[in-house]
């Protein structure tokens, strides 16, 4: 595996001792595979599990490797060159790293906890490293309802315990304190750059097939009043939060259907409280593993879980609050963005955007 800097005998060793605990095996050969999951991050470089022997027992792990965004191969590509230097400097791929190094762990609401770590390398002169973590295996099936529910609920208690005045950013620098300052970073980019010019050509050669005419004008209506949600949400109370808290970072043991084990955090600066909802709630519809007809139903029950997670924590909040932060964060961040208009589709994969894009347009206009 020529992207992952290969291990010596003894880090080999160290590494397998590590993962089975056991401080005497004898570890065999590490072999590795590609985990066949599309990479959405610019800092992710490249996900494997390795596979060893201990004693002749087999273990794996799950290995991680990280970037900066200037080793990015579409960096050129996709940012303008005026930008890349600031979108180099905005996107942390140390978070990860920050994360496991940190004290977050202790402050996991029961029923939630971080993968086993079981060493991290940097490469401090190439802006790169590797995390060997805990090979996940999840449990089968859809998400029932009620995990939706408790995850909402789990969330809402971390929330609440990672107000601005109780911790500090994960990886502190410049400006990250600044509430909502990584949204609106993100808004003023993919979205305002990039999207809604998309949405105003409206040239995608399977838009022929789209049955509801209104979505564009409905969508430009709502783009125009991004820059106003921006100010609201920054006016809402904050708290640092996951950041990215779709089901699929939210992974659930086989074995252990009551426990999240919390992966791939972002956005590490104060967001509107309820931010992580929003994520929780189109995560799967966006991979296509559930229906944007689903969504109303997920939206009822995580509100007031969310709520009650908070108020246990003694973070007292209305129900206004919460969802203007869920639902004005959820627009500014992927209503927008669900439509492929900027690259190649299948017409079963456009149509099941444009249905979730009307879902979310729907959903984010009772507040926004």
């Amino acid at each position: 595996m020529s992207t992952v800097q290969a291990l010596t005998a003894d880090e080999l060793t160290e590494l397998g001792r590590a993962v089975t605990g056991l401080p005497t095996a004898c570890i065999g050969d590490l072999r590795f595979e590609v985990v066949d999951y599309p990479i959405g991050t610019p800092t992710t470089a490249g996900l494997y599990r390795a596979f060893g022997t201990a004693d002749g027992v087999g273990w794996s792990c799950f290995v991680k490797q990280l970037q900066s965004v200037r080793h990015w191969p579409l960096l050129d590509v996709v940012v303008p060159e005026p930008f890349r230097a600031e979108f180099v400097r905005n996107l942390p791929w140390q978070l990860e790293i920050a994360v496991h190094r940190s004290n977050l762990a202790d402050l996991l609401p029961e029923g939630m906890r971080l993968p086993k770590a079981y060493r991290i390398d940097l490469y401090d002169d190439d802006d790169r490293g590797t995390l060997w973590m805990e090979n996940v295996i999840p449990e089968p099936g859809p998400w029932p309802i009620s995990r939706f529910e408790r995850a909402a609920y789990l969330l809402g208690r971390l929330s609440a315990r990672r107000q601005p005045h109780l911790v500090e950013p994960l990886l502190p620098r410049t400006g990250v304190t600044t509430p909502g300052i990584a949204l609106r970073y993100y808004t003023n980019g993919r979205v305002m750059q990039d999207a809604l010019p998309a949405i105003e050509a409206w040239d995608h050669p399977l838009l022929g097939t789209v049955d509801d005419h209104n979505l564009r004008e409905d969508l430009l209506t709502l783009g125009a009043r991004v820059p106003a949600v921006l100010d609201a949400l920054d006016a809402l109370p904050q708290c640092y939060q996951h950041g990215d808290a779709s089901p699929q970072n939210l992974l659930v043991p086989q074995g252990s259907p009551d426990e999240f084990v919390v992966i791939d955090w972002g956005f590490d600066c104060p967001q509107a409280v309820g931010f992580d909802l929003g994520q929780l709630l189109i995560g799967l519809a966006h991979a296509g593993e559930l229906s944007a007809d689903a969504l109303p139903v997920v939206h009822k029950v995580i509100v007031e879980a969310f709520r009650t997670g908070l108020a246990e924590e003694g973070m007292q909040v209305t129900e206004e609050q919460v969802l203007y932060g869920y639902l004005g964060s959820l627009c500014a961040r992927a209503t927008f963005t669900a439509l492929p208009l900027s690259e190649p589709a299948t017409p079963a994969l456009f149509e099941q955007r444009v249905q979730l894009t009307r879902a979310l347009v729907d959903l984010v206009a009772t507040v926004v």
